[in-house]
């Protein structure tokens, strides 16, 4: 009987973490895919005459084969949700940009609706392009030819800046702003676990409180977490917790009702595919460089 009664107390936690473990198997799902690597300079966004991302690639090239550093560059024309960090990072660890042990790979990332950008540097380059100089770069040399409009001339001015900086010849001017953070961010996902966690907890510790005053309290503090990956996440996770708080506090109170003095605890790319410009004719490849999270992200 004891066995049986046990089964029945853990039926609902199992089914509840198998639910959360296919909702975000879904949203992982969901991600924007990364691009295959097929030069130097990947325009996705169509932004780049020709001649200028040819000039741009042969001065990468030549950068390559007088260091050995691989430095790439990527324009998108959305992130389609995905914060900047988080999809900076995973293309240049899908990429695999510098040499295996030696990590001397960079990635400047672009996306153009949202307006922001990520200079990714690999970690053998962390101590010469650091997050500091990558804000540098960011503020002094992208952001004003973008705020301009010059998309070209800020993609230029950027990549001429790594190398120089790589190359022991980039001079900084002035401190970045607050917009300018050094380092990474917490990722969307990060958000969406915190806000659930958190509001989860909250609903069960106040447990003198009406089911449903819990479950809103619960589903209010996810939000005011969650919505600082986006607002349409703040409100999925939201629901989410309130549902699952309705649902744990309706089977204790059930259980308590008819099972006597026992009591338990609970314890807590899209598909599709790619096209866009690149002016390498192929042959180009990562060479299994690996990446920390290193460098700095803008907006403009």
């Amino acid at each position: 009987m004891d066995a049986v009664r046990m089964s029945h107390v853990w039926r609902l936690p199992a089914r509840l973490i198998v639910f959360l473990g296919l909702t975000f198997i879904a949203l992982s799902a969901s991600a924007l895919d990364v691009p295959p690597l097929t030069g130097r300079i990947l325009d996705l966004a169509h932004v780049l005459p020709a001649q200028e991302s040819e000039q741009l690639t042969q001065q990468l090239r030549a950068h390559e084969e007088k260091t050995g550093n691989q430095v790439a560059v990527l324009i998108l024309p959305s992130l389609e949700g995905e914060p900047v960090e988080e999809y900076s990072h995973r293309v240049a660890n899908t990429w695999k940009l510098g040499q295996k042990g030696i990590d001397n790979g960079v990635l400047l990332l672009i996306a153009l609706k949202e307006r922001k950008l990520r200079i990714e540097v690999g970690y053998g380059l962390e101590g010469t392009l650091t997050d500091l100089r990558s804000a540098h770069i960011i503020r002094n040399e992208i952001v004003p030819q973008f705020r301009n409009g010059d998309i070209p001339g800020g993609v230029r001015a950027g990549t001429e800046a790594i190398l120089a900086t790589i190359e022991g010849t980039y001079q900084a001017k002035e401190p970045p702003p607050d917009r300018i953070q050094p380092g990474r961010e917490p990722g969307a996902f990060q958000y969406v676990i915190i806000g659930i966690v958190v509001g989860f907890l909250a609903g069960i510790v106040l447990s003198q409180g009406l089911r449903r005053v819990r479950a809103l309290l619960g589903s209010v503090l996810t939000f005011m977490v969650a919505q600082l990956a986006s607002i349409p996440l703040g409100l999925v996770a939201a629901g989410f917790t309130a549902f699952l708080l309705w649902m744990v506090l309706r089977a204790k109170s059930g259980r308590r009702r008819g099972s006597g003095p026992e009591d338990w605890t609970w314890y807590s790319s899209r598909g599709g595919g790619w096209s866009g410009g690149s002016s390498d004719s192929g042959g180009f490849s990562g060479g299994g460089g690996d990446f920390g999270g290193g460098g700095a992200s803008g907006d403009w």
